[in-house]
């Protein structure tokens, strides 16, 4: 049996390669234009001949988004764009506008992804686009699951489906928005969405200016645009079970920390499907690790208990250092801080090898000085440690 592809964010090289370490079939990530997160680092176009040949090493897999709204004027720089990718060879290009679409099968043989952008919600439209030359449609996220498996079905295979599992959700239909444009001109359907539905808003009933209304959320206003963020993970196996190809997390924007954690988990949960081992609500205990609102099941099981009262994430740990080696002579481990910590605190170990806790007995500098309180960014660190970690394996300390 094929196993489902576990796809990861890529916003920039420690990502991408935070990512693949942690288990994920294939990466997605973008230029430096033509996608839908312009503030996330991205890749230049060296940086995109690089990810692709250190991905391909790996035998694994990358996607590039080229998925904004283009206007006319997009084209003329979009053409060099298209060849330069069709000469680096990606295993696909994300594309939400028809035209691009068009543009794009004219001028390469490049394998086309159709982005949730593109609002797929049946069958019918699914059927539509694989005519159109698309190779994989990623389902809009109002698809229940019975909807993605009506759809897997009617394809028959014709055509590759993919769904988000896991991340932040837009409250616009799909992610199509207007009021980051309306509200600051950043149009969030060319990739320079400000979040504006994640801002605090009152309600003023019109012949009553001046005095704001609240709703029945709390006394500090209405957040009725915010979303919780999509977890799938306890019931990941009904979402294999449809018939997707492709399992999504969120998040080129987000931190090497929650790419690493999240994909983590979710690799396990898969593994251990196909395994025939039984699902580890611990696996689900790892996602409320990272930064996070409240969660919801989306749409997979219809309307969605979606909005919540803060839009302010949960943050139960830190990511206290980033692993550069293991000595295993001296049972050291050799680490860049990201967040500070001292002797005497516990940290636990997020690695390919599995979880456990490491009390900080000592802290020494690159330099060889003691140190009892690591404190300074991305400060090199020996940190002993009775089991071995891998480069690109995590520290995390827990929020006081």
């Amino acid at each position: 049996m094929k196993k489902v592809e576990l796809l990861s964010p890529a916003g920039d090289f420690e990502k991408l390669r935070t990512a693949l370490h942690f288990g994920a079939d294939a990466v997605y990530l973008a230029g430096k234009n033509f996608g839908l997160r312009s503030f996330a680092a991205n890749f230049t176009d060296d940086e995109l001949l690089q990810a692709v040949k250190e991905v391909h090493s790996l035998g694994k897999k990358v996607y590039v988004a080229v998925n904004i709204f283009a206007s006319n004027a997009d084209f003329g720089h979009l053409a060099a764009y298209v060849d330069f990718l069709s000469s680096i060879r990606p295993d696909g290009l994300i594309v939400s506008d028809p035209g691009v679409i068009d543009f794009v099968r004219k001028r390469s043989d490049l394998d086309i992804h159709l982005s949730t952008q593109a609002n797929t919600t049946n069958k019918y439209a699914a059927a539509f686009w694989r005519d159109c030359g698309v190779k994989r449609i990623v389902l809009a996220r109002e698809n229940s699951l019975k909807d993605i498996a009506e759809t897997a079905e009617y394809l028959n295979g014709s055509a590759e489906l993919e769904v988000f599992i896991h991340g932040a959700m837009c409250i616009s239909y799909s992610g199509r928005c207007l009021i980051s444009t309306y509200l600051t001109d950043r149009d969030s359907n060319r990739g320079e969405c400000v979040q504006a539905c994640r801002w605090e808003y009152l309600l003023t009933e019109k012949s009553r200016k001046g005095a704001p209304l609240t709703l029945e959320e709390d006394e500090r206003g209405s957040y009725v645009l915010n979303s919780k963020d999509l977890n799938a993970m306890p019931f990941l196996d009904k979402i294999i079970e449809s018939g997707v190809t492709s399992l999504k997390i969120e998040g080129r924007m987000k931190s090497p920390y929650y790419v690493g954690c999240v994909t983590a988990a979710y690799r396990k949960r898969i593994d251990d499907y196909y395994a025939g081992r039984p699902y580890d609500e611990k696996l689900n205990e790892e996602l409320f690790k990272v930064n996070h609102r409240e969660y919801t099941s989306g749409f997979f099981f219809g309307k969605p208990e979606q909005c919540l009262e803060t839009s302010k994430p949960f943050n139960e740990y830190a990511f206290a250092a980033k692993v550069l080696s293991y000595d295993e002579d001296r049972k050291v481990v050799f680490a860049e801080m990201r967040n500070r910590f001292r002797k005497g605190e516990v940290l636990e170990a997020v690695s390919v090898n599995g979880r456990g806790e490491l009390p900080v007995e000592s802290i020494t500098a690159e330099n060889g000085e003691l140190i009892d309180d690591c404190k300074i960014v991305q400060q090199r660190v020996y940190i002993p440690c009775p089991f071995p970690l891998k480069e690109n394996d995590m520290l995390r300390i827990k929020l006081k």
